[in-house]
């Protein structure tokens, strides 16, 4: 009996892991390896039905984009604009998530629902907002402009994750550190910092790649003279369809925020979880 119920458990198992390599591929790797292909398309050789594959696989395609778009000047606003965005939240982010984890006050939840609303408005109607402001301002910098909707609208992201972290630091530790006579600096240095580390690099993270990806305060602030990847990415994906471009464009913007991603997964993994949970 015992042995069919480990059979069993075993069937279970395997179905489990059957059915989610098969959603890995359908939603993720499938999309990626046609990415690849269209990419792959000779410009003088057309990939159409019934053609399983491109008929002739080249490089043609990602030189002819490097050379005759913007796409190196909108690589280096979009990377420029992130690190300077993700600076920013992170700056602003701390004191409003210290605030929230490890002090109370009156109105304190109505506060932390209204950081969520920039997550709630849709994209455009932001932008179209941003834009309007920062004429009245006289903030005429499309650099500028976009750095503050950036981080206006991606700030409840950075506070969110802080917050948690912030709750997680021991008051024991902190107490004892200001006991043996430390200054705030060192108290911060000993007592937060190990805690507060796996959250102030998933935010900077998370913060950078989404400000890379974002679209419509981008476009609509940044218009026309400043371009981003993403912008680039939906001139090909507009009227004039052109798949290949496309798909060249979009593996150029993800790939990276992959491999970020997958640093980030590496290095939140790394972190002691003793200093965290204060066990050990």
């Amino acid at each position: 009996m015992t042995k069919l119920l480990f059979s069993r458990n075993d069937v279970y198992r395997y179905l489990t892991v059957l059915l989610a390599v098969l959603v890995f591929l359908i939603f993720l790797a499938l999309p990626f390896a046609m990415a690849v292909l269209w990419s792959l398309v000779d410009p003088s050789h057309p990939w159409a039905y019934p053609a399983v594959l491109p008929p002739v696989l080249s490089l043609r395609r990602w030189a002819e984009i490097w050379t005759t778009s913007a796409l190196p000047q909108a690589l280096y606003n979009s990377y420029a604009l992130a690190a300077c965005v993700s600076a920013v939240t992170l700056l602003l982010a701390v004191p409003t998530a210290y605030a929230f984890g490890r002090m109370e006050f009156t109105g304190k939840s109505t506060a932390q629902m209204m950081t969520l609303i920039p997550l709630i408005i849709p994209g455009f109607v932001s932008a179209i907002f941003f834009s309007a402001l920062l004429i009245q301002l006289g903030v005429y910098s499309r650099f500028a402009g976009i750095v503050i909707g950036h981080t206006v609208s991606l700030l409840p992201y950075a506070i969110r994750l802080l917050t948690v972290s912030f709750t997680m630091v021991r008051q024991d530790l902190v107490d004892a550190a200001r006991d043996l006579g430390a200054s705030p600096l060192t108290v911060f240095r000993t007592a937060y910092l190990p805690v507060l580390k796996p959250g102030l690099l998933a935010s900077l993270i998370i913060v950078f790649i989404l400000s890379i990806e974002e679209f419509a305060i981008s476009y609509i602030v940044g218009a026309p003279d400043f371009v981003t990847v993403p912008t680039i990415l939906y001139s090909y994906l507009g009227y004039n369809f052109i798949r290949p471009n496309a798909a060249v464009v979009s593996l150029i913007l993800v790939v990276p925020n992959v491999v970020l991603m997958l640093i980030a997964e590496r290095l939140l993994k790394s972190a002691d979880p003793a200093v965290v949970t204060g066990k050990g």
